[in-house]
């Protein structure tokens, strides 16, 4: 008896030598001890998604979609409609990205022409423009083609979607300030 004594002795110092070889894991770790870094880690993890989403509202107002964040219902009916209007009119030239078409069509998606001349904007939808235009220090030499058959609520959609889509965040462009820049453009060229 005193053998099997010795013997489970010897066999318990084996297996202790044994686990003092393996690594220790979280579990083994932290057995016996109060550990609050769980309750604290889903804090933290909180926090940090929270933190997260403001950034990634903060830094371009756009869902991942890219889809504007005003969600007020007359600015999602002008913008979804801008948006069919964009599509039907525009994109063939202009990209469904607003990309543009290399040194042919110039692009909206990032366009210093979109940014400092809005009213012309306006004009160029109806009324199109032939000639040289300038966008982002590239010259653009294809007539674009206004097409007067477009509303001026028509005309507040195209620029709703184009002006809060990509890389602009404007607003709503409501149908009054459309109609009032239209009636103000020189004459079609």
């Amino acid at each position: 008896m005193s053998m099997q004594g010795n013997k489970g002795s010897k066999e318990q110092g084996v297996r202790s030598k044994e686990k003092e070889k393996e690594p220790p894991t979280f579990a083994k770790a932290t057995a016996g001890k109060e550990v609050r870094s769980q309750e604290s880690g889903g804090v933290a993890l909180s926090s940090l998604v929270i933190v997260f989403c403001l950034m990634a509202f903060a830094c371009g107002g756009r869902a991942e979609n890219n889809k504007p964040v005003d969600s007020s219902p007359k600015f999602t009916q002008y913008y979804n409609q801008g948006e069919q209007l964009y599509q039907k009119y525009c994109s063939n030239c202009h990209q469904k990205d607003g990309a543009g078409l290399g040194r042919v069509y110039p692009p909206l998606n990032v366009s210093d022409y979109m940014d400092n001349h809005f009213n012309d904007v306006i004009c160029l939808m109806r009324n199109g423009k032939k000639g040289e235009l300038t966008v982002n220090n590239v010259n653009f030499h294809q007539p674009m083609p206004g097409i007067p058959a477009l509303t001026d609520l028509e005309i507040a959609e195209i620029a709703t979607y184009i002006y809060n889509t990509w890389s602009h965040q404007r607003g709503i462009v409501e149908v009054k300030e459309a109609s009032m820049i239209l009636n103000a453009c020189p004459p079609s060229e």
